[in-house]
């Protein structure tokens, strides 16, 4: 990773979206209070049935606000945060996931050199129950593979961070997708920039048995998929929780 010395730490905005989910945003939002490296503003976008109780946290995050979005999906949800982000660099959180405290500080390093265009942390995929308690774990830390991302997508949207004008170019996020809008989303912005691994496990991503949406099975997740793979000359794509793909990974590093 070269980094410029005269360069500067470029402004991050978070994007957080959440869905009637109290006690999940309020502990993703609590962890990006605790960064090292605070970011210049919150954006929460909304696309809840219910109000986000944000009582608290207003003292302990600069620039939060908060977007109500009407479409019920993430994809439009970022897409709005997004539009109101003032920030050089975009970095994604997702209600129900959490960062460590050196999330946002690696990046800030990574994104000096101004010919990084995104960039993502290594995660930790957690298996908790609907009490929030722990049941195990699995890690992901893989360098970019553009042939692993042509069956599996091992980069979860709270690892990420892109840099605004690469978002502007790319349109944001297709808000056609109710699923699979952020490898859609990789996909296409690795055709212009290989997406950049910052090591370390700093992103938290929860698998939980309910309210998961990468479990969901149902007819809509399948024709995203089937999208996904003839806009991008894929082959056929099964459905996969972030805990199968972190196994498959652990089984082609021990072979």
């Amino acid at each position: 990773m070269t980094v410029a010395p005269a360069s500067r730490h470029p402004t991050f905005s978070v994007i957080v979206t959440t869905h009637d989910r109290p006690a999940l945003v309020r502990r993703a939002l609590s962890s990006v209070a605790a960064q090292s490296h605070a970011p210049l503003e919150v954006i929460v976008a909304d696309d809840g049935e219910h109000d986000v109780d944000l009582e608290g946290l207003e003292a302990r995050l600069v620039g939060l606000c908060v977007l109500k979005s009407e479409a019920r999906r993430a994809a439009a949800a970022r897409n709005l945060a997004a539009r109101e982000a003032r920030g050089e660099v975009l970095a994604l959180l997702d209600d129900d996931d959490r960062w460590q405290r050196d999330h946002l500080e690696a990046l800030a390093v990574a994104f000096r050199d101004p010919a990084t265009m995104i960039a993502y942390r290594d995660t930790a995929i957690v298996r908790e129950d609907d009490a929030l308690r722990e049941h195990g774990r699995l890690e992901i830390a893989h360098d970019w593979d553009a042939a692993w991302m042509r069956h599996d997508d091992f980069i979860a949207p709270s690892a990420l961070a892109v840099r605004r004008s690469l978002f502007d170019r790319l349109g944001g996020f297709d808000e056609n997708f109710r699923y699979s809008e952020d490898w859609d989303f990789l996909l296409r912005a690795a055709a212009i920039s290989p997406p950049l691994r910052v090591p370390g496990v700093t992103a938290l991503i929860s698998i939980r048995e309910s309210g998961n949406s990468s479990a969901d099975r149902g007819a809509e997740r399948r024709a995203c998929l089937d999208r996904l793979s003839a806009r991008h000359g894929l082959p056929e794509l099964e459905i996969k929780t972030f805990w199968q793909v972190a196994e498959s990974l652990a089984v082609e590093r021990s072979s």
